[in-house]
């Protein structure tokens, strides 16, 4: 059997802080990703003017995603052209082509069609908050739990294809205690960490005990920390990770984590490979 892993997020710029450093790493060893993206993130910030305007920046973050995909490794990404809803209670949201307005079973059906067509053995998705409460990361996180179940249930969709069953679905996970202790370092270097207080975009995280599998990416951080700077429109000079470079920069972004929702258990002590055990 062929590894694969299919990634399925809802903007630009979340496979880059999610999953970066995996995603990079398992290209490193030949192993492919298919990133499918259900916006253009029309609706996210212009750091910098010059880089795009309200009309045009869809078109400038497929760009920088398509960017960020070639450094990470990422070997297919597939938009699904539905438009960005927002955050939460943002006129965005109430867009008649917004991500959160998409009729559910036309979504599912679409991501059932790449499941059966590319058969990854490990699917990947946002966490039931969407991380920070995002209305389109809770979307995709609801939509690829559907899908993967659908696939591989021969009543559903069968114009799809065959069915196919992933041997592993995880979400993206923030773990409570690495964050607390990258806001302290952050803080002790005098880097304005109050942006995680927006009540708009709260950070739950998990527990230690709730993840399932760490990567430590240090080997590929550098992979990751190029796909972030493709996406130029969204990093202005406010943003902590600009005001970080280095080796402080690296070890922050050095280990991503991840919670096994369905599949194959991870065998004990190998709890640093999406695929132990396969």
């Amino acid at each position: 059997m062929t590894r694969s892993i299919l990634a399925c997020f809802a903007h630009p710029d979340d496979e880059s802080f999610s999953v970066g450093g995996t995603i990079a790493h398992y290209a490193s060893l030949g192993i492919p990703t298919t990133l499918v993206c259900t916006t253009r993130g029309e609706a996210g910030k212009i750091a910098d003017p010059a880089l795009a305007t309200k009309e045009t920046l869809g078109e400038v973050r497929e760009q920088e995603l398509r960017c960020a995909a070639s450094a990470l490794g990422i070997q297919d990404v597939e938009i699904l052209g539905y438009r960005d809803s927002g955050m939460e209670g943002a006129e965005d949201n109430n867009n008649p082509d917004a991500y959160v307005m998409a009729d559910r079973d036309e979504v599912v059906a679409r991501l059932v069609g790449f499941i059966r067509s590319l058969k990854p053995e490990v699917v990947i998705t946002f966490d039931p908050d969407g991380a920070y409460g995002h209305p389109d990361h809770i979307a995709i996180h609801h939509h690829t739990v559907a899908a993967v179940a659908a696939a591989r249930d021969e009543t559903r969709y069968p114009e799809a294809g065959p069915v196919w069953s992933p041997r592993r679905l995880f979400f993206t996970a923030i773990s409570k205690s690495r964050f607390t202790e990258m806001r302290t370092r952050l803080a002790a270097m005098g880097v304005d960490t109050s942006a995680f207080d927006r009540e708009d975009m709260p950070i739950i995280g998990q527990e230690d005990d709730e993840i399932d599998v760490t990567m430590d990416v240090r080997e590929t951080v550098a992979a990751k920390r190029a796909a972030l700077k493709c996406h130029a429109t969204q990093f202005g000079p406010d943003n902590f990770m600009t005001q970080l470079a280095g080796d402080v920069a690296d070890d922050l972004m050095s280990l991503e984590s991840f919670t096994l929702w369905w599949g194959t258990p991870i065998p004990e002590g190998d709890e640093t490979d999406l695929f132990a055990g396969l």
